[in-house]
Formats: C-alpha cells, sequence, structure tokens
C-alpha cells in the first residue's frame, strides 16, 4: 500500500506550468487529490446494468465511437444512486447519460457504444457521458473522486482516446458540462464546476476544480490502473484450469454477498462488475460452469459461470462461496478393477460435476476387458440422494476417473 500511495502522489504531483495561457498550479496542490492518495483510496469497478428501454443511436458519422467523456453531476442534494437511475429511466425522453457515480458505486446503465442525451446538439453524438450523484462527507467526496476519475480513464482507454483536457481549447477528450456549453453549445449547465467548488470547500477547506479532476484523471490513465485497480497495485497471478462446460452448481443462499465479474477479481486492469438483477439470480438457480480459477496469493478459488447451457452465452467470474456444489467425500482406496467387456462410459481427470470441474480425457470403450489398479475412491451424493461412486486408476501414467458402472 506505500508503494502505491507514493507512485499515485508522483503522479499527481505535476510541476507547475502553463498551457494556452492557463496556470495549472492549482492542480499540483490539490487538498483531495492528496487525500485520496495518503489514505490509499482505491476506486471501484464498473457495475454493468443495462437497461434496454434506452434508444440506441450512432455516433456521429466518421467515428463510429465517442471521441471523449462529460462528466455531469445532478444537481440533488436529497437524492441516492438507485433514486437518480429510477428517474431517468421513467424521464429518459427528455435525457439520460450512460452511468452514474457515488461514493460507492460506478453503475453503468446505457451501452456506451451509443450516445446519450446529456448535453444537446452537437455533443450527445460525441461524448460518453456520465452523473454524479452530490454526497455528504469528507471521505464520500473524495471516493467519489477517485471513482469519476478512474472512469474516465477506463473509458478513454476502451476507447482509445489520449487525455487531454477540454476546458483550454474546446478540442479535448475530458470534457466538464460547463465546457460543452461554453465551447459547443446546445446547454446551459455549468456543472460539475459548482458542487466541485463547493464541495471541496466544505470538507477540505479549498475549492475542487476541473484542471485537479484532470490531474487525477491522467494519474489513472498513465498508471495503468482501471475500473477496480488503483495506481500501482500488483495484479493477482492465477492458475486455471478447464472443464468441459457442461457441469453445473446452484448459486448458493449467501451469493447477494459476493458479485459478479468480467475476470477473477484483482487479476485484471480492465475489471468490471455486473449485478445480479441483470442475470434475474435467486437461491438454488443453476448456473453451468468451465473454468476454475486459483489465486496464488489467498489460494483463494473462483469460476467462470453462465446462466444458459449454451456455450455462447455471456459468462462471468464469481468467488466459489457464491455457489453450492454436489458433495462429494473422497478416501483411499487399493486392490484392482476390471473394466467390463461392453463398457463405453468416458472418462476424467477429476469425478464429474464435482467443485474441481473435469475434462473428459478418453472412454472405458479403449479399456475394456483390462485389469486396473484403483487408489483413491469418490463418493458423489446427487440431489435426490442418491450416492453415485467413482475410481480413480492410473492409465498410461496419467490419473483417470472412473464410474464405478464401468467396472465388473
Amino acid at each position: 500500500m506505500k508503494k502505491s500511495r507514493v507512485l499515485l502522489s508522483a503522479l499527481v504531483a505535476v510541476a507547475s506550468v502553463s498551457i494556452l495561457g492557463v496556470s495549472t498550479a492549482n492542480a499540483s496542490t490539490s487538498k483531495v487529490n492528496d487525500y485520496i492518495s495518503s489514505q490509499g483510496i482505491k476506486p471501484v469497478g464498473v457495475t454493468k446494468s443495462i437497461w434496454s428501454g434506452f434508444p440506441k443511436n450512432a455516433y456521429r458519422k466518421g467515428t463510429g465511437k465517442p471521441e471523449g467523456v462529460v462528466v455531469h453531476e445532478t444537481a440533488n442534494a436529497s437524492s441516492t444512486i438507485y433514486n437518480e437511475i429510477a428517474y431517468m429511466k421513467k424521464n429518459y425522453n427528455n435525457a439520460f447519460v450512460h452511468s452514474f457515480v457515488d461514493a460507492s458505486h460506478v453503475i453503468n446503465i446505457a451501452n456506451t457504444n451509443y450516445l446519450a442525451w446529456g448535453v444537446g446538439y452537437p455533443g450527445n453524438a460525441r461524448f460518453v457521458q456520465f452523473e454524479q450523484v452530490e454526497v455528504h462527507s469528507k471521505s464520500a467526496f473524495a471516493k467519489e473522486i477517485s471513482n469519476a476519475a478512474n472512469y474516465t480513464a477506463t473509458l478513454l482507454k476502451q476507447y482509445n482516446l489520449k487525455p487531454n483536457d477540454a476546458a483550454y481549447d474546446g478540442k479535448g477528450t475530458v470534457w466538464s458540462h460547463s465546457s460543452v456549453s461554453k465551447n459547443l453549445g446546445g446547454s446551459s449547465h455549468t456543472d460539475p464546476v459548482g458542487y466541485y467548488s463547493t464541495t471541496g470547500k466544505k470538507y477540505f477547506g479549498q475549492a475542487y476544480t476541473m484542471a485537479q479532476f484532470y490531474t487525477l484523471v491522467k494519474a489513472y490513465y498513465n498508471s495503468g490502473s482501471s475500473s477496480a485497480t488503483s495506481a500501482a497495485t500488483p495484479l493477482d497471478k492465477v492458475s486455471y484450469y478447464s472443464g468441459d462446460g457442461n457441469e453445473n452448481a446452484k448459486l448458493s443462499s449467501s451469493y447477494k454477498s459476493y458479485k459478479l465479474y468480467n475476470h477473477v477479481k484483482g487479476a485484471n486492469a480492465n475489471q468490471s462488475t455486473y449485478s445480479w438483477s441483470s442475470v434475474s439470480a435467486k437461491t438454488g438457480k443453476k448456473v453451468y460452469l468451465d473454468m476454475r480459477g486459483v489465486k496464488a496469493k489467498s489460494n483463494t478459488t473462483w469460476y467462470r459461470v453462465r446462466f444458459s447451457k449454451s456455450s455462447t452465452a455471456k459468462k462471468y467470474w464469481v468467488y466459489k462461496s457464491a455457489l453450492t456444489f454436489l458433495n462429494v467425500s473422497y478416501k483411499d482406496a487399493t486392490g484392482t478393477k476390471t473394466v467390463k467387456s461392453n463398457s463405453t462410459y468416458a472418462t476424467h481427470n477429476h469425478v464429474y460435476n464435482s467443485s474441481y470441474l473435469s475434462k473428459e480425457i478418453g472412454s472405458t470403450k479403449d479399456l475394456q476387458g483390462q485389469t486396473l489398479t484403483i487408489n483413491q475412491q469418490g463418493d458423489k451424493t446427487d440431489p435426490d440422494g442418491t450416492i453415485s461412486t467413482y475410481y480413480r486408476a492410473t492409465v498410461n501414467g496419467k490419473s483417470v476417473w472412473i464410474y464405478s458402472g464401468a467396472f465388473e
């Protein structure tokens, strides 16, 4: 953590220079940015909760993608992020943005590959747009700013855009709503300038500015951080084990205590989270698994799941405690067993449909009549209470699990 803070401080503490006559001295002495660094505040990942009701209109011709990011704030001191999202869904014909940010969340509700209606013409056809919900404490404001800056950096990387503060010439990639109004028209709003200024003064004794926010965006962008990992936080190393893709488990009664990710948590800089409501989750719901991941440092186990049997269905990563597997009890075994002459069972590298996940590696059709030396037994309890027994043997130098019904 100490190294992370030092690096972020170094990135934020840019030299005081003048660009097109505008001094950036205040950007290098931000009490908010310094607090984010000194407290080791880490930005949260993106929770995707895309609502299908928003219109899907393309960005302007010649680009086909956003050209920058516009930062808004809601100007509602008593609202919550969920209230704002609900209101926007009901009133999207008037205006809507792609995402909402507060101290604990970055929630993406509209597909950023299509334009939003937040700043009027011509800005709508050019930018990804997100709203910040007003927060009411020193810590919450710092966390919100960290989330917003990191999310901005993430979007820039997603669309291969370089940081460029639009406040100077109206041609950059990082915009306030105020800069859009001033340079492009289509709106008279000036957010989030006033919110940044008054909230910074209230909790830090210093107005927070878009120049300081831009400095933080560049820090996250240059550090390689995005969507969940703060500057200089090393990525976790993970060992992956694939299964055949047809095995399944069920959501446990405690699944809501965990999150869905697009990668094993902490293992990829471009990390996003997804809401359980987006997959219609409920306790006992069946999920299909095709890969297991074990994090090296923490020795924790993760699974890649999908909510449909189809192999092309969207896949998510989830911590093991969000799932319930069939119980398999193991014990040492000795002796020999002979494969039936008409046996055609698949053989696997683990007990089929166990928490280890398994891959088919052959068939007892190739072992018919052979006597194998057994070294372990696994008893799997099926949902109806039936116990299915498997035996492990060594075949051609490899450990193979075979269903007991294959033997005489």
